[in-house]
């Protein structure tokens, strides 16, 4: 079967090389894909957001599966495009992914559904998130309300920052228009961790846990980004604990979007706080979660191509998925500047090098090729993700491997895994 994968990040460069293990894989075309994903397949210069030429490329490939796995082609209707062609897709439609494009809906939806999340309103008006704001005396998470690559929360020690973050959000807009609207939550405490599961419309399959590292500095310091890293499983969910979210968390989504209107296919991604009176909804999103996909993937032993065509079959409750009982930690190496301003075309040395000894994947994110030079192209260039005995075992391989590759203004953090290495002790 010839598959179009529709991406060029860390996770496509991961669900580009799981699908390559699969027996029943034909050809596989990756837009735009990057430097990694150009080892698995071949690459189309198309973007992501040409929905059109995405399409009618579909067309003349007669792809038997496309698989889209940004959150704006989802938002923007890739799937609804794809299926109204006849050609099989793997993700929600655009209905359903407003559970992520739009946190509003998605507070609503978790009301309707008595799911279990912070405290919060949502407004359209910086006065009135102002005056609000100003009436609390707790800590604050600021959240812009569309779709903001992972930066748009800001959380905030305080009402006075909560007010600063409003106003960046709000009018000096900071994450453009997906900052005309804001959720303005309670903090919660505890925990976090990322629980993805396939969902065909009625069954659901959770995957194994992950846990995402969210702030740019070691110690969860500085400003968030769209991830620095990840590892899988997390300690923290227990067997015990997974049943309550599955119960809590999943079902009674899938419940909400069915009577919504906007029934779920794909990837439902939940991201948790584990807090002393249970697991809380800090956020959903519609599709593999990046870095986590890294080590998950990493993980799974059973083939992704025929679980994808299943969720898509909605015949999920045939799938028995089989997993790599070895941790695997995944280490982001970003841009220097990252998530600010940063600078490309940075040439990548020592990729070959990181992955002598087996068990190591170096997954390209933002990187390009330039002649026989790969070059960065953005801000999180690689995920350099391990597998090891133990987590401390995984974390210390990941670590050994970044410290091969070199390219000028190369930042990571030094922490990743460290919260499960203490929590094992």
């Amino acid at each position: 079967m010839d598959v179009l994968l529709i991406g060029g990040g860390g996770r496509e460069h991961a669900i580009a090389w799981k699908l390559r293990q699969s027996k029943q894989l034909g050809k596989l075309y990756i837009a735009p894909g990057n430097a990694g994903t150009a080892q698995c397949g071949e690459n189309v210069a198309i973007k992501d957001s040409d929905i059109p030429a995405l399409v009618k490329f579909a067309k003349d490939k007669r792809v038997g599966l496309a698989i889209v796995g940004p959150e704006e082609p989802l938002a923007h209707g890739a799937v609804d495009a794809m299926e109204a062609a006849g050609i099989k897709t793997f993700g929600p439609n655009a209905a359903a992914a407003q559970l992520e494009a739009d946190k509003a809906f998605s507070k609503q939806l978790m009301r309707s559904g008595a799911i279990s999340t912070a405290e919060g309103r949502v407004f359209d008006r910086f006065s009135d998130a102002k005056a609000y704001i100003a009436s609390r005396d707790e800590p604050v998470v600021i959240k812009a309300a569309g779709l903001a690559k992972g930066k748009g929360v800001i959380v905030c020690d305080d009402p006075a920052q909560g007010i600063l973050a409003a106003e960046k959000i709000m009018v000096d807009k900071i994450f453009g228009a997906a900052g005309d609207k804001v959720v303005v939550e309670d903090k919660l405490l505890g925990e976090e961790a990322s629980i993805l599961a396939f969902v065909d419309g009625h069954s659901i399959y959770v995957m194994e846990s992950a846990q995402d590292h969210k702030p740019i500095g070691d110690g969860d310091t500085g400003p968030n980004t769209g991830g620095m890293g990840a590892y899988s499983p997390a300690p923290i969910i227990t067997e015990d604990m997974e049943i309550r979210i599955t119960r809590e968390i999943f079902v009674p989504t899938v419940d909400a979007m069915n009577r919504s209107g906007a029934p779920f296919k794909g990837v439902l991604y939940a991201g948790l706080m584990i807090t002393s009176g249970g697991p809380r909804v800090l956020e959903f999103n519609v599709r593999f979660g990046d870095p986590e996909t890294q080590p998950i993937l990493m993980r799974l032993q059973s083939d992704l191509l025929e679980v994808l065509l299943a969720v898509c079959e909605a015949r999920l409750e045939d799938v028995f998925l089989k997993w790599d009982p070895r941790p695997a930690v995944c280490v982001v190496m970003a841009s220097g500047g990252y998530p600010d301003e940063y600078q490309k075309g940075k040439v990548i040395t020592g990729l070959k090098e990181a992955e002598e000894g087996g068990d190591v994947v170096v997954f390209h994110a933002g990187t390009q090729l330039r002649n026989s030079d790969v070059v960065t192209s953005g801000g999180r260039v690689l995920g350099v993700t391990a597998l090891g005995a133990n987590i401390a075992a995984a974390k210390a391989r990941a670590y050994e491997a970044v410290g091969r590759i070199h390219f000028e203004g190369a930042c990571y953090r030094h922490d990743i895994a460290d919260k499960a290495i203490q929590r094992k002790r």
